[in-house]
């Protein structure tokens, strides 16, 4: 069975150590112990997949346990049916929340054009006068 260990998967996909363990520390990876006292993680390619999907939920901005929510689905794939219309649902909602960053963000740059164009004219009417 092939394994990997933090260090590598840490390589593989340009995380820390650290990352790992936190996301361990949140259900979503579950390595075996190995070495002295258990010191040494080892990880399956099960954590491997594991990983790569809660990466992949993060840039898609979702919540961990909205990941973990998701990847634990997968585990028993007892009704794909009721997975799949779960997963639509987690995306519904983490679009409408984009749109609505994406809305707030275009009346922040509206504002700045705002301002940015009243102190043009400014600096414009300041050099008319002197």
């Amino acid at each position: 069975m092939l394994t990997y260990t933090i260090a590598e998967l840490a390589r593989e996909f340009d995380i820390t150590a650290r990352a790992i363990r936190f996301y361990e520390d949140h259900g979503l990876l579950s390595p075996s112990r190995e070495g002295a006292g258990g010191r040494n993680r080892v990880y399956t390619a099960r954590d491997r997949t594991r990983l790569k999907l809660t990466l992949r939920g993060k840039r898609l901005g979702l919540t961990l346990s909205e990941i973990k929510s998701i990847v634990d689905m997968y585990e028993s794939p007892k009704d794909t049916v009721a997975q799949m219309n779960r997963f639509l649902a987690v995306l519904a909602h983490q679009r409408e929340t984009l749109e609505q960053q994406r809305a707030d963000i275009d009346m922040a740059l509206a504002e700045v054009k705002a301002h940015e164009d009243e102190c043009h004219r400014m600096l414009a009417q300041s050099a008319e006068t002197a």
